[in-house]
């Protein structure tokens, strides 16, 4: 729910008064304002013509001018206000106001002031164009103090992980490797589970997600054990990474462009599939204007549209549907281009991925398996052998890339960095997921270097090469060491 209060500022600001005389000049309804994007106009649902470049979030805070100073510390406790400007000469506008974080600024201008049932109830208004700054997914619920104070001191220390039970100390994971955070009590997880508590009194796990001001956004999954109830934090950037701030390989940025199909990461639990996958969604929105439907449990990453055609509908599982299939049956009809799904995991969320990748829709969608090969093979376990053959054939239509990928330690012990194989499916490798010839894929992906592919091994005989990661580390994650040597010895 939407944290919402109500104010009435009367105060002419000529500033933003010139921006809203022009919106009601072309009879819009709707003015929006974003850091680092073009101020647009609306009229319904039909973007009005409006040439203004660019604008700092600084720049949009002056336009504001007292609407901000006068709700500011408001606004960066609750993250989200909806108030109420009264132009002395335009009239009444409802005002949006979301701080996605300390740097950003979103602001919606509506003509008409907001209802009282809206300032009451606090809930999202609503319209045939959804504002682009209203995300989906933005949740309001707070984190508990007690996490966003430890959550306040371990971000600093670099820590991706957090693991939290009642009778020990927190422990950190800090570029892989574990560490206990001395001198902090145990944390009981029970006030992380929220409203969902009876699902751990039923022996299931909670997931959820919270935006903790000056930390991001944070994962936690809740869970009973033998310690009590116990929790797995997971830190995350409130924006997805670049592929290149990801250390990716450049033959990663042309999957983006397939018309459609289906691409799969996959690798181990912390191999970093989730961030691939949002860098790629964030690429192929950049590209070009696209509808872009995300079904995630939950969602980690906020994606935005960067063309102002585009549109971005994130869905949780748990909460604005009610499983990865029901989402996922639901998304086809809601005319998407592209397609996320955080994770296939029984046969009819596979099914209706490659349905949709066969009909028009490009898919990225995350898989637990080790190697290239072995996603194609858990692909066709998942389902009974009658039915086997068939999957093998429309895996071999629908399927273009598969993405598998570990996080390697760097050499000077200051974080990880990515190793990648990357199998791309050409007309020989279809024929042999069409044939259950799975074990020659091996084949095609050290043969394939021409047609885009990379083997894991030629990718960590590189990354050791250029001395980002130690010899150890790489044969510690390399699927044949003895591929590894001769990448090795040829690398000189």
């Amino acid at each position: 729910m939407e944290q919402a209060r109500s104010a009435k500022v009367l105060l002419p600001m000529k500033a933003i008064d010139s921006l809203l005389n022009i919106l009601l000049q072309q009879d819009g309804t709707e003015l929006r304002l974003a850091s680092d994007q073009r101020p647009q106009m609306f009229r319904g649902d039909v973007e009005l013509p409006l040439t203004i470049p660019a604008m700092s979030a600084e720049r949009i805070r002056h336009l504001l001018d007292d609407l901000w100073t006068a709700n500011q510390a408001a606004l960066g406790e609750r993250g989200r206000l909806l108030l109420s400007y009264q132009s002395p000469e335009l009239g009444p506008f409802a005002v949006r106001l979301v701080q996605p974080d300390a740097a950003a600024l979103e602001v919606s201008f509506q003509r008409g002031a907001p209802s009282a049932h809206e300032a009451k109830t606090s809930t999202p208004r609503t319209s045939a164009h959804p504002p682009a700054l209203q995300s989906d997914v933005e949740t309001t619920t707070p984190a508990p103090a007690a996490l966003v104070a430890l959550l306040t001191r371990i971000v600093a220390r670099g820590a991706s992980d957090l693991h939290l039970s009642p009778r020990r100390a927190p422990v950190l994971r800090i570029n892989g490797r574990l560490e206990v955070f001395e001198g902090e009590p145990g944390f009981d997880a029970a006030s992380l589970a929220g409203e969902r508590a009876d699902t751990l009194r039923g022996g299931g796990s909670v997931d959820r997600a919270f935006h903790v001001q000056g930390v991001g956004r944070v994962r936690v999954n809740v869970y009973a054990s033998e310690e009590g109830l116990c929790a797995a934090v997971r830190i995350l950037r409130r924006e997805p990474p670049t592929l290149a701030e990801l250390n990716l390989p450049a033959q990663l940025e042309p999957l983006v462009d397939f018309p459609h199909g289906l691409v799969v990461a996959c690798g181990p639990t912390g191999s970093g599939k989730s961030s691939t996958l949002a860098a790629l969604i964030q690429r192929a929105m950049q590209v070009r204007p696209q509808m872009l439907v995300t079904l995630e449990d939950p969602i980690e990453y906020l994606i935005r549209p960067k063309q102002s055609a585009g549109l971005v509908r994130q869905r949780e599982v748990g909460t604005h549907v009610r499983d990865f299939a029901t989402g996922l049956r639901d998304a086809l009809r809601e005319d998407p281009d592209v397609l996320l799904i955080g994770e296939m995991r029984d046969p009819e969320t596979i099914s209706l991925a490659l349905t949709a990748a066969e009909t028009g829709h490009l898919v990225f969608a995350s898989l637990h398996s080790r190697t290239a090969a072995s996603a194609v093979e858990r692909i066709v376990d998942t389902y009974p052998r009658e039915r086997q053959q068939q999957i093998r054939v429309q895996l071999a239509d629908a399927l273009r890339a598969v993405i598998s990928q570990r996080l390697v330690p760097t050499a000077d012990g200051t974080g990880r960095v990515p190793a990648v194989e990357l199998l791309r499916v050409t007309y020989g490798v279809a024929n042999l997921i069409r044939e259950g010839r799975t074990a020659q894929i091996v084949n095609a992906l050290q043969g394939g270097g021409d047609d885009g592919m990379l083997v894991l091994e030629r990718h960590l005989a590189e990354l050791v090469r250029t001395k980002r990661i130690r010899h150890e580390a790489a044969v510690a994650v390399a699927n044949d060491a003895a591929a590894l040597s001769e990448y090795l010895r040829a690398a000189g």
